[in-house]
């Protein structure tokens, strides 16, 4: 049974990855954790249980002392957000968390996407960040869809628990340079993978893309030995992951404050 705390900690992980492959960092103050994203300018505080004016304002200090742009808060639904609302936070789209096995989504077709590590087209912020599929032991990959030739979709899958496996064992996707992909690793009961950053652009969307990527993701998911998937899906796409085998499993909070 997959929770949301699960999810919450898996998503909390993803974004302290980030943090450390695009050369920025994490910290805490009072009761309150942030990841610090460089390469976006962007703070981040880490699902707090409390709000906390003492962990709040040291935090906003910081974040304008590295030259943040943005704040983004990522919340339990149970968690009071009033407190934010004093320092200018406003919120977001609400986030849905859903979770499927990771043999759901493989029953339609991927054949429009692929892992693709370096695609030319990733430029900005979303370039530096491909940084997390190129750590060994691998537990970050990127995926990429297209039509006529062109970019139309991406995603990441990212399971920690790739990283338990010893120094020297090779990528069950990708292989090492030079030796093929591995087997693929036998599945951990109660692994849980993510699916993050799915997005597919506005003109190439009802086109199967999004689906290709999501069942794509699986595929590596199954893999690495994760047994179970969850996404953090905006209310626009989970209409299409409840199609494809994802189940919600509770909602969440997103806040943001604008500091330009």
């Amino acid at each position: 049974m997959v929770t949301i705390a699960a999810c919450q900690e898996l998503h909390q992980d993803w974004l302290r990855n980030l943090a450390g492959v695009t050369r920025g960092r994490t910290f805490s103050t009072h009761e309150s954790e942030w990841a610090w994203l460089p390469a976006r300018r962007q703070l981040v505080l880490l699902y707090p249980q409390r709000i906390s004016p003492a962990g709040v304002r040291p935090g906003l200090a910081e974040g304008m002392r590295l030259g943040a742009q943005s704040v983004s808060v990522w919340m339990n639904n149970a968690a009071s957000y009033a407190p934010l609302e004093a320092f200018g936070f406003r919120r977001g789209p609400q986030p849905l968390w859903m979770s499927a096995p990771v043999s759901a989504p493989q029953q339609y077709s991927a054949a429009a996407a692929a892992l693709d590590p370096d695609p030319p087209e990733v430029t900005g912020p979303d370039a530096d960040e491909l940084a997390a599929g190129r750590t060994h032991p691998r537990t970050a990959w990127h995926l990429t869809t297209r039509g006529d030739g062109k970019l139309t979709g991406r995603a990441w899958v990212y399971d920690p628990t790739a990283a338990d496996q010893p120094s020297n064992t090779p990528d069950p996707i990708t292989g090492r340079p030079g030796i093929p992909a591995a087997p693929a690793r036998k599945p951990r009961k109660g692994s849980l993978a993510g699916i993050f950053g799915l997005s597919v652009g506005p003109s190439s969307r009802r086109s199967g893309y999004g689906t290709a990527l999501l069942s794509r993701a699986a595929a590596v998911a199954a893999a690495a030995g994760a047994d179970r998937l969850a996404i953090n899906a905006a209310p626009g796409g989970a209409e299409l992951c409840a199609a494809r085998g994802f189940e919600l499993i509770g909602r969440g909070q997103y806040l943001f404050l604008d500091l330009r």
